[in-house]
């Protein structure tokens, strides 16, 4: 039997509310799922009437962390992951990749939505080799994750973990202080850790992100996008891999697990950046 477990934190909802539009059930509804409701299908909706490619950006985005997962394995010698906003699970989840890779890697997935905590199940089928776990929590308060029992007895802190932020940092205005919480995470990993984050851009359209992020905040969302130079500064305290801070399709293309390689027509095509810091 797999070792696996899932841990509630205290103090957030349990209760499915279908009635309010949810980050990871808007994104599961881009990427074709089925775990969403009016109210998430009705913003995904606005949303893609300002960006008509929008399902194809979700796509682009969630390949990108197969390709980073290979990476972070095959090439960075990391097993142990702390995916944070991990959302609703979905083929090639972080577990399934780095399990096929080495099957005894360690993954700590952490949401604050209580659709995810009623998956979370899927998110713990773990080789039996390796372990998986589950912690229903908020990123807004770091703490509340890194002393979890679950991820203290999931993954080995004295040993290098990839922190996994791919499409959660766009929900952190600078007043949130996402750099402060980014640096809370690295402080509790050591050398030789990796940082990975995706973050959507106004870079490639600025207008017709401006509707996006207004369409976001009437539904009750934050949404703040990110320059290319205020993305690559939440990589402080990282040295970048190459080729740093691009935009996510562009992110090492030839990571596609055997099948054959990405081919690149509009390096702009999803409006994401994307890039791997490792801590010194």
């Amino acid at each position: 039997m797999p070792d696996s477990q899932a841990h509630a934190a205290t103090g957030l909802p349990t209760r499915i509310d279908t009635s309010v539009a949810h980050e990871a059930r808007v994104y599961d509804y881009w990427l074709g799922g089925k775990d969403n409701y009016p109210a998430d299908r009705a913003l995904g909706d606005a949303i893609a009437t300002h960006i008509p490619a929008i399902r194809g950006m979700a796509r682009a985005n969630r390949a990108f962390l197969g390709r980073a997962v290979r990476y972070l394995v095959g090439t960075a010698g990391i097993t142990q992951f702390l995916d944070i906003g991990t959302g609703i699970p979905t083929a090639g989840n972080t577990h399934e990749i780095a399990q096929h890779l080495d099957p005894a890697a360690r993954v700590v997935y952490v949401d604050n939505d209580p659709i995810v905590l009623a998956h979370a199940r899927a998110l713990m089928a773990s080789t039996p080799q390796g372990r998986t776990a589950f912690i229903h929590a908020d990123l807004h308060e770091p703490d509340s994750i890194l002393s979890d029992p679950a991820l203290l007895s999931t993954v080995d802190l004295d040993r290098p973990v990839a922190i996994m932020l791919v499409a959660i940092m766009m929900y952190f205005r600078d007043e949130d202080d996402p750099h402060a919480i980014i640096e809370r995470l690295l402080a509790a990993v050591p050398s030789g850790s990796c940082l990975v984050i995706t973050h959507p851009t106004a870079d490639f359209d600025e207008r017709a992100m401006a509707r996006v992020v207004s369409s976001a905040e009437h539904a009750g969302i934050t949404f703040a996008p990110r320059s290319r130079a205020q993305t690559e500064t939440l990589f402080a305290g990282t040295e970048l891999v190459e080729p740093g801070v691009v935009p996510v399709v562009t992110w090492h293309p030839e990571l596609t697990g055997g099948l054959a390689p990405t081919v690149v027509a509009d390096p702009e095509s999803a409006w994401y950046w994307a890039g791997i810091g490792r801590k010194s």
